[in-house]
């Protein structure tokens, strides 16, 4: 596979009428929280809700005309669904797209509503994706990837050319990596306009295989079944197996670094982004800003985030707020065992109150193993400020007569 710059203009003059502009705006709020001017690339607000029709697009209609009439396939649990959806419907293309029996029900819906023909087959993307390459084979339909295409990734490029006209100064570009396909264009068009850029992709540690190839440490095998989906609120990036044509022809040679965040980084992160920059963004979509707040990466003095997609679960989003605030020492659950003696409960949430902390649950258990026949203990779910105030809240019950349990 080869992609030029050259390449990845065609792509943007294609996809001048389909794919929106989005918005790559400074952020008073992160640049007063790591100490660099921070810039965001919103393409969570992109159509479909991902940066995924960028590349998608410009596949199909870079299809001759014969190839149109044959149809495309695709295989997806959300994003790239969307996008090849949306595309095809635009460019007058039949879709098929395959996705596995456990896809969330609204991306479902969302890529029948875009126009696609969706097949449910098999219970996780593995099948769904030999499903998608058999009607491919069978069917003559054309099998748009996600990302090891030339084509996709020229799409995916265009993101680089946009920044760099807002922001033509970028020290350090922070990308998330699933596939490879985002970076790896991004990153082409980023190096031809401003070579100093350093450019560093984000892994989740769920999923770390492009990480741990770009830093030539040995592949981990996967503690997940074949079969199986990996867990991890990042399910967007959440590639078992990493594309050894991706980064022999692209990572090695754009890309300068590779971190991993975790699960509850990239919930804090999704939390700070919801509060602080109004915008919502899946687990995926935060990952880069994920590592910025939590000191993964050198900074230069301007710093470009991707905000890659914002189709987020909401059955999940409360869990995520939860965990978000956890980490972010704005909600603790602490328990306290006493003496089971009259006015004691009234003494654990005065010291509460005294340090400005609000009570959002409190459990009273008087047979939890291992306590004393006069002792109980006491559940408290806590509203707080920071991890020095939850610190301070310890150090108040302790005083009051309570013993906190780690």
């Amino acid at each position: 596979m080869k992609v030029t710059f050259s390449d990845i203009e065609k792509a943007r003059a294609k996809l001048k009428e389909i794919v929106r502009r989005t918005e790559t705006g400074h952020s008073i709020s992160a640049s007063q929280t790591v100490g660099s001017e921070i810039y965001f690339k919103f393409e969570n607000t992109q159509r479909t809700g991902s940066f995924k029709i960028r590349g998608a697009a410009n596949k199909i209609l870079n299809l001759t005309d014969a190839e149109r009439k044959q149809g495309v396939v695709a295989s997806s649990a959300g994003n790239h669904a969307q996008g090849v959806a949306l595309s095809a419907t635009l460019a007058k293309v039949k879709a098929t797209i395959v996705m596995p029996e456990s896809a969330a029900l609204n991306k479902v819906n969302a890529t029948r509503g875009y126009g696609a023909q969706v097949v449910l087959k098999g219970e996780f993307y593995d099948q769904a994706y030999e499903h998608a390459k058999k009607l491919a084979h069978e069917q003559s339909f054309i099998f748009v990837h996600p990302y090891e295409d030339p084509l996709v990734i020229a799409g995916q490029g265009t993101i680089g050319i946009e920044i760099f006209e807002e922001v033509p100064d970028l020290q350090t570009l922070i990308v998330p990596i699933g596939g490879g396909g985002l970076i790896s264009g991004t990153a082409i068009a980023m190096k031809h306009l401003n070579p100093k850029c350093r450019i560093v992709g984000v892994q989740s540690t769920q999923a770390p295989g492009m990480a741990q190839l770009f830093s030539h440490q040995k592949i981990q095998a996967s503690s997940v079944p074949m079969g199986k989906r990996i867990s991890t609120i990042a399910d967007g990036i959440a590639i078992k197996n990493p594309s050894q044509a991706m980064y022999e022809n692209f990572i090695s040679k754009y890309v300068d670094e590779i971190v991993t965040v975790t699960d509850d980084e990239i919930a804090e992160a999704l939390t700070f982004l919801l509060e602080r920059i109004k915008t919502v963004t899946e687990g995926s979509g935060a990952a880069g800003w994920a590592a910025v707040m939590n000191n993964k990466i050198k900074l230069g003095d301007k710093v470009g985030v991707i905000l890659s997609g914002g189709n987020i679960d909401l059955n999940i989003v409360s869990k995520v707020i939860e965990r978000g605030q956890i980490k972010r020492g704005r909600l603790v659950q602490l328990s306290v065992v006493t003496d089971v003696l009259p006015g004691n409960l009234n003494r654990l949430t005065q010291a509460i109150a005294e340090q400005n902390a609000n009570v959002l649950e409190v459990h009273h258990d008087r047979v939890n193993q291992g306590l004393f026949l006069r002792e109980t203990r006491v559940d408290f779910v806590l509203e707080t400020s920071s991890a020095e105030h939850i610190n301070t809240i310890k150090v108040a019950l302790q005083a009051a007569g309570g013993r906190v349990i780690e």
